[in-house]
């Protein structure tokens, strides 16, 4: 592995250790005492190249690829994130030798960049020193809570990425079964509705990444489950067969049936009203997933339950709503 220094530039051949890492992680994995901020900003600026070219933070590298890293601004690094990349709190769902699964609280980043100061897998990075290898398998948006599983082996983690590929192309193979909890505002009337809408990528002006139902999209399949319903809410299992960007939260948006507290895809002024109720955050939680072991086989049955805040909200909501359809979670 090549040293990186502050007066010259690195020239680094990506081995198979390194093949599938996100540019950004092996970025960080190098620059030790490079604050985190510096290394987005050589990457966004164009300074670190593959091949030659350019690239994004979320750009995997393959085995050959020749990663170019200029000279870098040594120390600085930020004390205050470090301290709470080591306090944050991410309950251990499952684990073993090829796998950790964690609880994701809501607020979080899944890893830095794009604003964000660190995120799960840097805190996770910070609290396992003796860890060898630790790489998101998959992720969740920012303000969702639920299950995240992580690679600890380059072996699980494209056993899993192999998975997730197939789940997004709509496979009923060897894929894993994602379900997900949320309350959306109105009154949802089918006790079992498929959704297949396509979905687009896109950009505002601003620059931010949106999604939107569009003829020129991605197939996208949901399955939604009426679990309950109050005068202004019901609450739904959401199960993924494709997995497109936000495509719980857009679906539901073009329904009429946006995800309480979603503060991009939302009702803004629900929300506004919500939050003085107590729901600040989005009432979306990766709660149950099924799949196969990526290396020992045989079947994982995965279950995170409802974080407090929402739990809470819910009951107040029963409590001050007449039910009248549903069952009880």
């Amino acid at each position: 592995m090549a040293q990186v220094g502050k007066n010259c530039v690195t020239q680094q051949l990506i081995g198979e250790n390194e093949h599938g890492q996100r540019v950004d992680n092996l970025l960080l994995k190098l620059c030790k005492g490079v604050p985190k901020s510096h290394v987005y900003s050589i990457v966004r600026s164009g300074q670190v190249r593959v091949n030659g070219r350019r690239v994004d933070v979320s750009h995997r590298l393959q085995s050959g690829d020749l990663l170019r890293i200029p000279p870098l601004r040594i120390g600085g690094s930020d004390e205050v994130v470090v301290d709470a990349e080591r306090r944050l709190h991410l309950p251990v769902v499952y684990e073993d030798e090829a796998l950790l699964v964690v609880d994701k609280p809501a607020g979080v980043a899944v890893h830095g960049g794009s604003g964000e100061s660190f995120g799960v897998i840097e805190a996770l990075r910070q609290q396992r020193p003796q860890a060898r290898f630790l790489e998101l398998a998959h992720r969740l948006d920012r303000e969702t809570s639920g299950i995240l599983l992580v690679g600890k082996k380059r072996s699980t983690l494209l056993a899993l990425h192999e998975m997730f590929r197939a789940g997004a192309a709509g496979s009923t193979g060897r894929s894993a079964d994602k379900r997900y909890l949320v309350l959306v505002a109105g009154r949802w009337v089918e006790p079992l509705r498929h959704v297949r809408l396509p979905l687009l990528k896109y950009l505002l002006p601003s620059g931010e990444r949106r999604v939107r139902v569009s003829e020129q999209g991605k197939a996208a399949h949901t399955i939604f489950r009426l679990l309950a319903r109050w005068q202004r809410f019901s609450l739904l299992e959401a199960e993924l067969r494709t997995g497109r960007t936000h495509q719980i939260r857009v679906h539901l948006a073009h329904l009429g049936h946006p995800v309480a507290g979603d503060e991009k895809y939302g009702d803004f002024a629900l929300n506004r009203v919500l939050a003085r109720e107590g729901l600040k955050r989005m009432f979306l939680h990766a709660s149950r997933m099924r799949l196969p072991h990526p290396l020992a086989g045989g079947e994982l049955r995965l279950e995170a339950a409802l974080p407090p805040a929402l739990a809470g909200f819910l009951q107040a909501v029963a409590a001050c709503e007449r039910q009248d359809h549903g069952e009880k979670i």
